[in-house]
């Protein structure tokens, strides 16, 4: 694992020094304060617009850092050829694969936790002291972590046989359709083709069910996030992880760099 840890860390400085990232975590901090402004004004709903704000801030910024340099990941190795030199020394290509996804990983968790921090900053602005159930808010952000880095498997997946831009249109569709997969498997089938039905709830369990991992509703207006969905989140985002890094990983291993 020595590979992977110092594909990982150098992974995670390239992702820290980019300015992209620096101006996507500015964005989500100056949603978080617009929060604030738009809690003075509401009458009774300060805190579920904070938060609902500020968590939809950390989602979206994710979104767009998983997707983006996660996509980045293999194909900026390649033009800097840099990866040719990488894999000429004792280094597997899925040794390469799990520390990219490592770093980046580390960068959103690193990232999440700042933002979280300044929603924490914006609530007791707003109102102070803090509550208890303020600390479920950081079980929100846990579970974003959680639906991040499944995304990013799957954009690694996606970089590892397309082009960067196809990766990020793919990765975006599988965002989307995700969204929505709990959706295609309570439909009821009216005015579908009972074949066309089991076809989509069939496609329905292979995307990504990031209904699983939405709780910003209940953290919002104060809710409790029981423990059990927290574990079945969490089992779920490491078996999903590694099932997109297993195919990632066969697929970087028949693919002629050349």
């Amino acid at each position: 694992m020595k590979n992977v840890y110092t594909v990982a860390t150098n992974t995670f400085r390239e992702a820290v020094r980019d300015r992209v990232l620096y101006n996507l975590v500015f964005f989500a901090l100056l949603m978080m304060a617009a929060a604030i402004l738009v809690g003075q004004i509401s009458i009774g709903i300060d805190q579920s617009v904070i938060v609902s704000l500020g968590l939809t801030a950390i989602s979206v910024i994710g979104l767009f850092i998983a997707i983006f340099i996660g996509v980045s990941l293999v194909s900026k190795e390649m033009d800097k050829r840099t990866l040719y030199a990488l894999l000429a020394k004792p280094v597997e290509r899925w040794e390469f694969l799990l520390g990219k996804f490592g770093g980046l990983v580390m960068t959103l968790a690193i990232n999440t936790g700042a933002m979280a921090l300044g929603l924490y900053a914006a609530m007791w602005t707003v109102k102070h002291p803090l509550q208890r159930h303020d600390v479920y808010i950081l079980v929100a952000v846990y579970l974003i972590l959680l639906k991040l880095a499944i995304l990013v498997a799957v954009a690694l997946a996606f970089s590892c046989f397309t082009t960067p831009f196809l990766a990020i249109l793919f990765s975006a569709g599988i965002y989307v359709a995700g969204v929505y997969a709990q959706n295609l498997r309570t439909m009821h089938a009216v005015d579908i083709a009972p074949a066309t039905f089991r076809f989509l709830k069939a496609v329905s369990y292979a995307l990504p069910n990031f209904e699983n991992f939405n709780v910003m509703g209940a953290v919002s207006h104060g809710g409790v996030v029981p423990g059990a969905l927290v574990l079945h989140a969490t089992l779920y985002a490491l078996a999903y992880c590694a099932i997109a890094l297993s195919t990632a990983a066969m697929v970087f291993s028949k693919r002629n760099l050349k």
